[in-house]
């Protein structure tokens, strides 16, 4: 074979794998348009307008994994938009207009850590040095606190906020109102379930989450609530009532006369600065 009949024959060969590969790919082709066709999925209209107002935080404060999946869950009527904690007002009168339900008054609420123990005045049954996260310390023998319900100040809370609202002081998190979502990430994040939501209004809140009985609570913890009932016998307006062996406060009721605060021995109801939170968010 001369040297032409082979360039001839190489040039063949080459549009031969050329034709395979061009044929090849137009098959494929043609294939994936037909599967898409037929599998198609519809995405229903009223998700994608949910899910255009929705604030787009994707916490899994409403208990879904992202935006997506509770736009999807509100679509079906399963969901109440009062679950998200995140988009404005504007926004859930916009998608109750969607849903052609009525939108409910909402206060907007805030997260409160309700412990006032830290390295400062709970006890440890041991000292912890494993990996410095609240999840990991609460799993080796229910964490290193002496109180059951108490902050591990590990941070696991300050971690996963969103808005970085959350600090550590003393080995125990503090939640400043004036950034705060009340997204719920970090009611998910803590271990021992110690972090709430009250609205943010309320000019007290219980900084202990004790339901032990009074001298269990002082052998553990130098502020912890030892279940005395003063501040719901002194409450004038009855806005308290003793819960397991813990003040449960009705915000529909509270003055703010700061009675309870006064009147507690272990100063464990604490006065919040609304005046300043409230001016800031209108500022």
């Amino acid at each position: 074979m001369n040297l032409l009949e082979f360039t001839t024959q190489t040039w063949i060969t080459v549009g031969i794998v050329a034709a395979i590969f061009a044929g090849s790919a137009l098959v494929i082709g043609a294939l994936i348009l037909v599967v898409s066709k037929v599998f198609k999925v519809d995405v229903d209209e009223k998700i994608t307008k949910i899910l255009e107002n929705l604030a787009g935080a994707n916490c899994g404060g409403c208990g879904c994994s992202g935006c997506s999946g509770f736009a999807t869950k509100l679509a079906s009527g399963a969901g109440d938009i009062s679950d998200c904690h995140v988009t404005s007002p504007e926004k859930k009168a916009e998608i109750a207009k969607i849903l052609g339900i009525e939108l409910r008054d909402e206060e907007r609420t805030v997260a409160v850590v309700k412990c006032n123990g830290g390295a400062t005045n709970c006890a440890e049954k041991f000292e912890y040095n494993g990996n410095p996260t609240c999840a990991s310390c609460a799993s080796l023998l229910g964490g290193n606190k002496m109180c059951a319900t108490a902050c591990l100040g590990c941070g696991d809370c300050k971690e996963v906020c969103p808005e970085n609202a959350i600090e550590i002081t003393d080995k125990l998190s503090e939640v400043n109102p004036d950034l705060c979502i009340s997204c719920g990430a970090c009611m998910s994040a803590c271990p021992k379930q110690i972090i709430e939501r009250i609205p943010a209004s309320a000019p007290v809140y219980v900084a202990c989450s004790s339901k032990c009985k009074g001298k269990d609570v002082m052998s553990v913890c130098k502020v912890g609530c030892i279940a005395c009932g003063l501040c719901a016998k002194s409450c004038p307006h009855g806005a308290i009532t003793m819960v397991d062996n813990l003040p449960s406060i009705d915000y529909s009721k509270c003055t703010g006369c700061l009675t309870c605060v006064s009147k507690c021995p272990r100063k464990i109801i604490i006065k919040r600065d609304v005046a300043k939170t409230e001016e800031q968010k209108t500022a």
